[in-house]
C-alpha cells in the first residue's frame, strides 16, 4: 500500500466528532470567532456607512478636499485600504494564534509530528 493511501485510511479512522469535542479544537474555535466575528461586523458597518452616505449625504460625499479629491474618492480608497489591512491583520493574527493549534491539532490526527512550517518532521519542502 502507497504512502498517499496510509494517509487516506488513517484519515478516514479519525472520529471528527471526536475531535471537535477536544479542548484544543475548542480553543482554535473560539480564537477564530472571537477575531473573525467583530472584524467582520465592524467592516460590514464601516462598508455600509460609506454606501448610505453615497446615497443620502451628496453634498458631503461631494466636499473638495484637495483639487478633484472630494470626500467621497477618499473614504472609498480607504475602503481598499481597510480590506487589505485587515487581510494583512487576519495573516499575522492566523499565524500567531490560530496555525500553532491547528499544527498540533493535524499532528495528533494524522499521528505525525510537524514542524512550525507544517512540513512533517525529518522531511524537507519539495
Amino acid at each position: 500500500m502507497g504512502h498517499d493511501a496510509q494517509e487516506t485510511d488513517a484519515a478516514a479512522a479519525v472520529d471528527f466528532k471526536e475531535v471537535q469535542a477536544t479542548e484544543q479544537f475548542q480553543e482554535l474555535r473560539k480564537r477564530h470567532r472571537s477575531f473573525v466575528f467583530p472584524l467582520s461586523i465592524a467592516f460590514l458597518l464601516w462598508y455600509f456607512a460609506y454606501v448610505l452616505l453615497a446615497d443620502y449625504a451628496v453634498e458631503f460625499m461631494s466636499i473638495k478636499v484637495w483639487g478633484n479629491i472630494n470626500v467621497g474618492l477618499i473614504l472609498g480608497l480607504l475602503q481598499f485600504i481597510s480590506t487589505f489591512a485587515i487581510t494583512a491583520w487576519y495573516v499575522s493574527y492566523s499565524n500567531r494564534k490560530l496555525d500553532p493549534i491547528a499544527a498540533e491539532i493535524r499532528g495528533e490526527i494524522e499521528g505525525h509530528e510537524f514542524d512550525k512550517h507544517g512540513n512533517q518532521a525529518g522531511r524537507t519542502a519539495k
